[in-house]
């Protein structure tokens, strides 16, 4: 059975980077899932409780449980509007869920996004607009990064985390 990663936090928290790392470190069969590049890139659609990103997603996690070793989905994934995301998966997965949810202040994501390529993209107005403080899931178990924690310790963290599932 698969294992499932799932990091989510406001825009600028950190949560690419670290999916990417990660899927590096897992090496094949991990599929890593981006809100980002599903919604914008793939679909080119708005996000919201409606979006047809969500049943887009829940495909993605359907097939990527049978067919690899670890899943990464990463977003913001607003805790209401991917509620169904999270039912679904806590069905399908099972225990072999790690969630993370950065919990960050609003002045630590606008300085993370400072050091990102998209930084020239967006700034602190459409940061504020999409901000949404301490979104944390009802349905998931998510372990809380705060400001405090580097990329190679959330790294770490999770490596650490699956370890224990036995993959």
């Amino acid at each position: 059975m698969a294992v499932l990663i799932i990091l989510r936090g406001n825009s600028g928290s950190g949560k690419t980077s670290v999916a990417k790392r990660l899927q590096e470190k897992l090496g094949p069969e991990t599929m890593l899932i981006s809100q980002d590049v599903v919604r914008r890139e793939m679909l080119h659609t708005k996000d919201g409780p409606y979006s047809q990103t969500i049943p887009f997603i829940i495909h993605l996690l359907q097939y990527a449980s049978q067919h690899e070793n670890y899943v990464i989905l990463e977003g913001i994934l607003n805790a209401t509007w991917y509620r169904p995301v999270f039912q679904f998966v806590k069905e399908l997965f099972g225990d072999a869920i790690f969630a993370y949810y950065y919990d960050l202040p609003f002045e630590e994501t606008l300085k993370r996004h400072q050091t990102r390529s998209q930084s020239q993209e967006f700034g602190a107005e459409k940061m504020a607009r999409w901000w949404k403080d301490s979104d944390i899931s009802d349905v998931l178990n998510e372990k809380i990064f705060r400001a405090e924690i580097s990329l190679q310790q959330a790294l770490n963290l999770i490596l650490s985390d699956i370890k224990t599932h036995g993959k």
